[in-house]
């Protein structure tokens, strides 16, 4: 014990420092020896004195550690004259080393965590009262909370989030890249002392700014009219004060660009005040610029036509074709019992029966909330409230109820069902569901109406449809005839009363829309020349022996050129482009008119004739409805809404041409397919994204964007999406 207290004692005194090898990560115990000399060329390696046992000895401090615990095979063997109480004080000083060992190691800083976790430790944090661990992220004083400013972030996170709550604001919006922007920018830029714009600035400084802005990121689109020509598109509505407004888009190459929307109150809107309208929109296009103008099917719209027809020659009205195959639905699925009508009305009335079968079927299930319980358990979709003013609604009906027939036929053989059996009208909704004959006239109704309604939904579009409409019409009332055939088990050349009738309906529209424009158009679309096209009908036979297209060509040719000898030329230019003569004999020209549109061919191979290329190339272009407009009132009254109804005409015309003409600009960037922001202005407040979107989710959308449909939903067979993207609920 004295010899160990003086050892003890004496090491005290002792310096050494250790050098290289492992003195570099140790050297507490080289207190206890007598470093005596370092020897060459062995790194860490010293000739060392023992204060216990006085032995001297060469080695590391591997060998020292050995020496003083006595552990064994290390080459430099135990020290015989330390204690136990020496033992443990050994063990005692390497253990304190080894802590500081670790502490001053590099330490791994997580980064900063998501708003989840956040959450997360939060609520953990809260269980366990207000001690805070060392380490957390949620501390303040951590250096990773005031690196990345965490509680700033979450804040911030918060303060958004109670905006959007209280305002009711719809989710969507954080995915609007404008939203994401403005956010971004502040974040990015110091801007001491900023505080948000207020009520009145918004609405009137900034406002007029951004217009300004937009109609300035809008003289590209306007510098194309010039060569591509441009579509004038007009419709009438009422907004929530029972104002009636009428509104104009430019349409070319698929890109609908809101003009203005003006205030017709205390107008009287005949065919001459329209007319003016109309006018004052070709002056601020260009009249060289206008290739036609399209409303609906009414009257006045018709004759104000006729007038700017009158005015200008070259500018064509045409009616739209979507108004009028809607407008041959009705007259056949709704035929009125009236004196002029008894013969339609006698061969199309079970039509009108059986729609209003389905009719009573939907309001039978909706309107109860049981038994519409009871629905939702059977059937994934859901029996949509079908707007009146869509387009083919009683035959989108339809197509939702054999849809899901089976789920329906489920539910009223079900005893969830039967608890119901007593409530009036329950007995004939189970009867007509089971009854077989019933759906073989649902079948029958959609079989033969699914050619009309294909080319509806085909031309429901701002795409360039116009020179596809006279091949639509014919091939349409073909297809229309060889189901009624069908069913009928005819032949085509027997007769069918049932098929009389429609023929006579789809021919009187047929003959109310067609317009000189349409000929031309088809007349001026090299697919209907070439080979393959001739061969798929026997009975088909290129535009310049059809002598209907014929006689509107020359009517339109004499329109567009009051000199004989532009004419002549024009004319001359057709000869060689329909017989494929000269310049258009050549093989790559006679195979692209099958394979490639029409408007990039006229650029590619057109060339040789000019006037008839010029005129090609704004024909081709050009859609064939105002389905546009019809778009554009949801977004008027969108902004324009029972909640805001005492907004001026002037400011809400302001706020729909800066919201509807952002979201063209948006759809031709390429970010607008890309990212979090991906197609931000579809899908609304319903879903955040399409990963997770059940079926009932899906039955919400409209047919407000067809244009987008191709893109949210391929098609792919997968009949439940494609049908529940037809119409919207009302």
């Amino acid at each position: 014990m004295s010899s160990s207290t003086g050892a003890m004692s004496s090491s005290t005194g002792a310096s050494s420092t250790p050098t290289g090898g492992d003195d570099v990560v140790g050297g507490t115990l080289w207190k206890f020896v007598t470093k005596l000399e370092k020897l060459p060329g062995k790194g860490g390696n010293f000739k060392w004195k023992c204060h216990f046992c006085g032995v001297t000895k060469n080695g590391s401090y591997t060998r020292v550690k050995a020496h003083l615990l006595k552990i064994a095979h290390q080459g430099s063997g135990p020290c015989l004259s330390v204690t136990n109480k020496d033992t443990l004080l050994f063990k005692k000083l390497l253990e304190e080393e080894e802590q500081k060992s670790q502490e001053s190691l590099p330490k791994e800083v997580p980064l900063p965590p998501s708003s989840a976790s956040l959450s997360g430790m939060s609520h953990a944090q809260d269980g366990l009262g207000s001690k805070r661990r060392r380490g957390n992220v949620t501390d303040v004083n951590n250096p990773v909370v005031k690196c990345f400013n965490v509680g700033a972030r979450d804040q911030l996170h918060s303060e958004i989030a109670r905006m959007f709550f209280s305002a009711g604001l719809p989710f969507n919006l954080a995915r609007n890249p404008y939203y994401v922007n403005s956010y971004t920018y502040a974040a990015n830029n110091s801007i001491p002392g900023y505080l948000p714009p207020g009520y009145n600035l918004l609405r009137t400084t900034l406002l007029q700014r951004e217009r300004a802005n937009v109609e300035r990121l809008l003289e590209p689109i306007k510098g194309t009219w010039k060569e591509k020509g441009v579509t004038i598109a007009s419709d009438g509505w009422s907004d929530p004060q029972r104002r009636s407004l009428i509104n104009f888009m430019a349409v070319t190459g698929g890109l609908p660009m809101f003009l203005k929307a003006v205030n017709c109150e205390g107008e009287t809107k005949d065919k001459h005040f329209i007319a003016s309208l109309m006018k004052e929109v070709v002056i601020e296009i260009g009249a060289k610029n206008v290739v036609q103008i399209l409303t609906d099917n009414a009257p006045n719209c018709k004759a104000a036509g006729q007038i700017i027809e009158t005015q200008y020659p070259h500018i064509f009205w045409t009616p739209c074709v979507v108004h009028t195959l809607n407008l041959a639905l009705k007259n056949i699925c709704a035929a009125k019992n009236v004196d002029n009508n008894s013969l339609v009305y006698d061969e199309c009335s079970w039509i009108n029966i059986t729609i209003g079968d389905a009719s009573i079927i939907k309001n039978f299930i909706m309107n109860h909330s049981m038994r519409l319980a009871i629905f939702n358990e059977f059937v994934p979709l859901k029996l949509l409230a079908i707007a009146e003013t869509r387009f083919a609604s009683s035959i989108v009906m339809l197509k939702r109820f054999k849809l899901i027939k089976q789920g329906l036929q489920s539910m009223v053989i079900s005893p969830h069902w039967n608890s119901h059996r007593q409530d009036e009208g329950a007995s004939f909704v189970r009867e007509t569901l089971l009854n077989e004959r019933w759906w073989d006239k649902v079948d029958y109704i959609l079989s033969f109406t699914r050619p009309i309604y294909d080319m509806l939904r085909a031309c429901d579009t701002d795409k360039p449809t116009l020179h596809l409409i006279y091949d639509m019409w014919d091939t349409m009332i073909e297809k229309v005839k060889c189901a009624i055939y069908k069913h009928e088990e005819k032949h085509l050349e027997d007769e069918s009363e049932f098929y009389d009738v429609v023929h006579k309906i789809l021919v009187d529209r047929w003959n109310k829309n067609n317009t000189p424009l349409h000929c031309l158009a088809h007349a001026l679309n090299p697919r209907y020349y070439s080979e393959k096209w001739l061969e798929e009908d026997s009975k088909r036979v290129p535009p310049h022996k059809d002598v209907e297209v014929t006689t509107e060509r020359k009517k339109c040719l004499k329109r567009y050129f009051d000199d004989s000898i532009m004419r002549t030329k024009a004319n001359m230019e057709y000869a060689k482009f329909s017989t494929k003569d000269g310049p258009f004999a050549d093989i790559d020209s006679i195979e692209d008119m099958w394979t490639m549109d029409p408007h990039s061919w006229w650029v590619i191979h057109g060339a040789s004739a000019p006037i008839l290329q010029t005129i090609a190339m704004k024909v081709l272009i050009q859609p064939s409805s105002s389905s546009c407009c019809e778009r554009n009132w949801s977004t008027y009254s969108f902004i324009h809404s029972l909640k805001r109804n005492r907004m001026t005409p002037q400011r809400a015309e302001d706020l729909v041409f800066v919201h509807s003409n952002l979201r063209l600009l948006s759809r031709r960037s390429p970010q607008y397919c890309q990212g979090q922001t991906k197609m931000w202005d579809i899908a609304g407040d319903q879903f955040g994204s399409l990963d997770e979107v059940g079926m009932l989710e899906v039955a919400n959308l409209s047919l407000d964007e067809p244009e987008m449909e191709a893109v949210v939903f391929t098609d792919d067979g997968d009949e439940i999406l494609e049908e529940s993207m037809e119409v919207g609920s009302n």
